[in-house]
């Protein structure tokens, strides 16, 4: 089965997918940014839409969505706006213990990334059906909610603070193929490197990737 719905971003959930996730702090992309990429990816989407159609649409769909979608983790990236909790360590620690719990209970993780204003998973989901009791959510969506509920309610505690932690929405796109899997699984690892946080990947104590 495939979940579909539409926030402000598309979300496509085939089940038994692997995804790669995106979600970031509340407040870390000023909303006028953000109303400005989605009014441009929409006017892109519909001159596609008039050009298009089938399987050229999709591809030219997916090509515009990565443009955007590095248009957004490059604004992320510039930590110039809102907070960057995750730059503390016990902060950071509350995050990689919620995402690495769920692993083997709701997914097989892959890869992560936590950088300080927002976090990458690449999550497999091929060994995990529904789950009977929320049939409205798809196991990614019910993942992530428990990942960022429990994150932050620790986290608040934590920094005395109260108020929302994380955006309500996620970035979420399902891998196609093999070599889209290793290009994404480059991408988390470099982004504290791109960044300028990092010389090498390895040196990011947040980052992750299992072995294969």
């Amino acid at each position: 089965m495939t979940t579909f719905y539409r926030r402000n971003l598309p979300h496509i959930h085939p089940t038994g997918a692997i995804f790669f996730v995106t979600f970031r702090l509340a407040g870390s992309i000023p909303v006028e940014v953000i109303e400005q990429l989605r009014a441009e990816f929409e006017q892109e989407e519909r001159r596609l839409k008039m050009n298009l159609s089938g399987n050229a649409l999709l591809i030219e769909r997916y090509k515009i969505q990565k443009k955007f979608f590095g248009r957004y983790d490059k604004w992320l990236d510039k930590m110039a706006h809102g907070p960057t909790y995750l730059r503390e360590a016990g902060i950071a620690q509350i995050v990689m213990q919620e995402i690495r719990r769920l692993d083997g209970m709701r997914y097989d993780m892959l890869a992560y990334c936590i950088m300080p204003n927002h976090v990458h998973l690449l999550v497999d989901f091929s060994h995990f059906g529904e789950n009977a009791q929320a049939k409205r959510l798809s196991p990614l969506s019910q993942a992530l909610r428990l990942i960022k509920g429990r994150s932050s309610r620790y986290a608040n505690l934590q920094l005395s603070r109260s108020g929302k932690f994380w955006q309500d929405e996620s970035y979420d796109h399902f891998v196609r193929n093999n070599d889209e899997l290793k290009r994404i699984i480059g991408y988390i690892l470099n982004n504290p490197v791109k960044a300028g946080l990092v010389k090498t990947w390895d040196e990011w104590i947040y980052s992750y990737v299992a072995q294969t």
